[in-house]
């Protein structure tokens, strides 16, 4: 640590007559650095520390017995640069007690207390539907550890809100001002169904429900929820929020929710239709009559004659007989993880653990983008171009036309009656045109998501079973294991998954 003395002086001769000129440079080297052998002070010094935090007082005897005051040590002090954190009972007992000849600390800077920022506290937990089932040690996969729909009801605290608490401020001996770090406040929550009238920095719920929180915003939705079966008696079940059966779903009901629909027990031939998630906790045995529609996921521990359509992930232990789709991946594991029959597509991709039987019953998967979307995506681009050549036809037909008339002055009855057609026509290419970009773009986005795509199975592909990848298709002539498959160059190619 750096010393500042002031008003230090040595004997003249005394130490340099029996110091060489190296080592005396040494020695006052040593004491500037705060280290070494101390100097027999003759004079009255201050010594400010490196980071100003600290600053000590070395009184020399003063002549003629002079006793120094308080005040005095703080004028010396001052003199010297020392202006806040004065240790007044040290300067009181050095003057009182008369202590000479000795550095001792006189004044102390104060460090800035850091002040805290703005946050919340939250009382519940959000969903998480995205997340796959546990599988156990045994192969098992739990589909009753995925999220449930987490209730709240009305009047319960949600969130509390904790202010930004300012820091305090400090300073160096030299009377430098330290600012703490500027600290800053969060914006209110928003949301549907909440509410912090009575306090504004305590959140309530308004109603009962199921909380989500998106960013900034707490949403409660509400949720119809049956606790039993639901069977042909009930036989329609509509929500526009979230639909929760603990029971079982006999054949013939339909099932409508405006967002995610989870059941707890067995389901038979039945119709879902949900805007989110479906989840089965215990699978479906559809007799080839059940289909389930989901903008979400669909999760269920088995699949048995069954139609599904996602527009997210299937996730299941076994698919049986089944027409499974989805616009996302197919994800079938767990102890048997098995695909017999039917035919399972998965645009960006398919993990199974077995497909086929040994009885080669047929089996289809296919993973990438169908070729019905590719041939489609052709189809409208030379739509496209034929569209916009017949359009430049009839604006340049057009043109001629408005130029005779400006010419002429004037037209002919069937100039009029063409130049009306031509412009009808036009607005009609021009909507059509405004279609096919719609569906090109959506077809492209298909296209780019599935190309590339991998059928992945990590135990038996029986013989029989056939995959296509893309626009293109293989048959399994011989029972292999082990395997993953993906179109290149037009045809599928297998390679063997090699585990490092």
């Amino acid at each position: 640590m750096c010393l500042h003395i002031i008003g230090c002086k040595m004997e003249n001769q005394e130490l340099s007559e029996r110091l060489s000129p190296e080592a005396l440079d040494e020695l006052i080297k040593e004491i500037e650095m705060g280290t070494g052998v101390q100097l027999n002070k003759r004079e009255t010094s201050v010594r400010i520390s490196e980071d100003k935090m600290e600053a000590w007082l070395y009184l020399a005897m003063p002549e003629n017995n002079y006793n120094f005051t308080k005040n005095d040590l703080i004028q010396i002090l001052e003199e010297h640069g020392v202006h806040e954190g004065f240790l007044e009972s040290n300067l009181a007992a050095i003057a009182k007690k008369k202590v000479y000849d000795r550095e001792i600390l006189v004044a102390r800077g104060k460090t800035p207390k850091e002040g805290s920022n703005g946050h919340y506290e939250f009382f519940f937990e959000p969903p998480n539907y995205k997340a796959a089932p546990k599988i156990r040690e045994d192969g098992y996969v739990d589909y009753h550890s995925m999220s449930e729909l987490p209730n709240v009801h009305k009047d319960q605290m949600l969130a509390m809100y904790h202010p930004a608490i300012p820091g305090e401020d400090g300073y160096e001996v030299n009377g430098r001002g330290l600012r703490p770090q500027m600290v800053r406040d969060l914006p209110p929550l928003r949301g549907r169904g909440i509410s912090n009238q009575d306090n504004k920095n305590i959140y309530l719920a308004r109603i009962d429900g199921k909380v989500e929180m998106k960013d900034n915003s707490i949403d409660i939705q509400p949720i119809h929820e049956i606790r039993g079966d639901v069977d042909m008696i009930i036989g329609k079940v509509d929500f526009f929020g979230d639909i929760k059966i603990s029971g079982n779903v006999e054949a013939g009901v339909i099932i409508r929710a405006g967002r995610n629909v989870v059941i707890d027990g067995f389901v038979e031939a039945v119709q879902i239709f949900a805007g989110g998630d479906v989840i089965l906790k215990r699978g479906i045995s559809g007799n080839k009559k059940a289909k389930i529609i989901a903008k979400g996921s669909v999760m269920a521990d088995f699949i048995e004659n069954a139609e599904i359509e996602a527009t997210g992930s299937v996730h299941a232990n076994i698919i049986l007989n089944s027409r499974v789709y989805s616009k996302d991946s197919i994800l079938v594991t767990g102890k048997k993880g098995t695909i017999i029959g039917g035919i399972t597509h998965g645009l960006t991709g398919l993990m199974a653990m077995n497909l086929g039987n040994d009885v080669e019953v047929r089996t289809i998967v296919h993973v990438g983008f169908e070729p019905g979307s590719y041939e489609r995506f052709v189809y409208l681009t030379r739509k496209e171009t034929d569209l916009k050549r017949e359009l430049a036809e009839l604006v340049d037909e057009m043109a001629n036309i408005l130029r005779r008339k400006r010419t002429t002055g004037e037209l002919t009855i069937t100039e009029e009656d063409k130049l009306v057609r031509h412009n009808k026509k036009k607005d009609e290419i021009f909507i059509e045109l405004d279609n096919i970009r719609m569906e090109r773009e959506k077809l492209a986005l298909e296209i780019s998501r599935g190309r590339g795509a991998k059928v992945h199975v990590e135990g038996n592909i029986n013989r029989g079973v056939i995959i296509g990848a893309e626009n293109a298709q293989m048959l399994i002539d011989r029972s292999t294991v082990y395997m993953e498959y993906s179109c290149v160059s037009g045809q599928v190619q297998g390679n063997v998954i090699i585990y490092k």
